[in-house]
């Protein structure tokens, strides 16, 4: 089929790629020229593993391109609309302007029988809203919420643990049966494939998110409470995760989740649900927030408290800056708060990063930046790490680290480090939540 995908940032450069590798003619659109420059000489934006060798055979077998000219979008079967929907500035709610400036310029484009397939996280009533613009046309617009894990977009794309599709009550049945033509291969392995209508598709989104950060932050939650009871927060995961009903995933306690999604994605589902006069139904997202970023807080207290109760003039080295592993993606990232926040109490603050040093250093200057991990440990006071990348939670020794750094103070804000062998190796570790 023929595709085109409006907008190519990190879901839409994926979903381009990743449509033309099983066999789609897929063309990307995108405002951004220097972006759309970097897809066309095959180098990703962005750091996603898996996303450059799908780039590059798109690019070579003439099925993908990419262009700032939305008429390229004049006779695809499927338009994909895969914007971005960020925080506005002035509140919590969603900013829909480049969501509702995709659609005005896709429109002259449209024809009869055409689908307009979007997959950008959007308060409830945002499709339906959207549809009366596009039913003129003779096209009809469905709604396909992607579940993207950053680090794994490129296989949670390819092969997702289920699919939905809304669509409006006329004309659902076909748009739903072209989608199904477009995910041939996940379909063909029994993929779950949801048919809902339009609302119900857009809750999907951010109802999941929502869930998943209550998860972490009530895990959270009780790492506040093991702190003043002695108790330790990991083995009450994992105790509580053996229950088929909690399950152990994101029971892990920490300085808790960032990223482009999380965060925003529950401040605009209470928005949203205060605008229709249910703000008490998620109340509760307010304080899962609030508990958020009280973990950031904590992560910063244990680095005063281990350095004697003042970092002012100390060397402290921040192992991580993206907010997850295997990504470079450092948007409300939970270690470069921490990061600024010990910068601002005066200390001197040393970054590494295996990805994200650059996305960092553009947002926080200020801040001393190191590629090498061990040189970035060579003479700090005290370590603390804030993203599990592999390099960092299961490859570095304590003995090793023990003669790169001046002191002895480890805080772990992922509780991802081996409390026993870093004590054993001269260490005063910290945990989150753990004794």
């Amino acid at each position: 089929m023929r595709l085109s995908v409006i907008g190519c940032g990190y879901l839409g450069a994926v979903h381009a790629a990743a449509m033309a590798s099983i066999g789609h003619d897929v063309v990307g659109i995108d405002v951004d020229k220097s972006k759309v420059a970097s897809l066309t000489a095959g180098r990703a934006p962005f750091f996603e593993p898996g996303l450059q060798q799908i780039l590059e055979s798109g690019l070579a077998s003439g099925r993908l391109t990419f262009t700032t000219d939305i008429a390229a979008a004049h006779g695809a079967d499927v338009h994909f609309v895969g914007v971005g929907t960020p925080q506005v500035r002035d509140g919590y709610a969603a900013d829909l302007t480049y969501v509702n400036a995709a659609i005005d310029a896709l429109l002259p484009h449209l024809r009869p029988g055409d689908v307009v397939a979007g997959k950008s996280t959007v308060p409830v009533g945002t499709a339906a809203a959207l549809a009366e613009r596009v039913e003129p046309t003779g096209a009809t617009l469905v709604w396909n919420p992607e579940f993207l894990r950053e680090g794994w977009a490129v296989k949670d794309t390819i092969d997702p643990d289920r699919l939905v599709v809304g669509v409006p009550v006329d004309g659902g049945e076909r748009a739903a049966q072209i989608l199904r033509e477009v995910y041939h291969t996940a379909v063909a392995k029994e993929t779950p494939f949801l048919v809902t209508d339009l609302a119900t598709a857009e809750l999907v989104k951010v109802a999941a998110n929502a869930f998943l950060a209550t998860k972490i932050s009530f895990i959270n939650a009780m790492a506040e409470i093991a702190e003043v009871s002695g108790a330790d927060v990991t083995q009450l995961a994992d105790a509580i995760g053996h229950d088929v009903r909690i399950g152990r995933r994101f029971l892990g306690a920490g300085i808790g989740f960032g990223g482009g999604c999380l965060p925003k994605d529950i401040r605009a589902f209470s928005a949203r649900a205060e605008e229709l006069g249910r703000s008490e139904s998620v109340a509760f997202l307010r304080e899962v927030d609030a508990i958020n970023l009280r973990r950031r807080d904590r992560a910063v207290q244990l680095v005063v408290e281990g350095l004697g109760g003042s970092v002012f003039k100390k060397n402290v080295t921040v192992l991580g800056a993206a907010f997850k592993p295997h990504s470079d993606d450092v948007r409300d990232s939970p270690a470069l708060d921490v990061a600024v926040r010990l910068h601002g109490l005066g200390a001197w603050v040393t970054i590494t990063d295996p990805a994200a040093i650059e996305n960092a250093r553009r947002l926080h200057p200020q801040l001393n930046y190191v590629e090498e991990r061990d040189e970035a440990i060579r003479g700090a006071d005290a370590i603390i790490l804030v993203t599990e990348w592999d390099e960092y939670r299961r490859e570095l020794d304590p003995s090793h680290a023990a003669e790169l750094a001046t002191g002895r103070v480890v805080v772990d804000g992922r509780n991802g480090l081996d409390a026993a062998a870093w004590r054993a190796a001269g260490w005063t570790y910290y945990g989150m939540g753990r004794p």
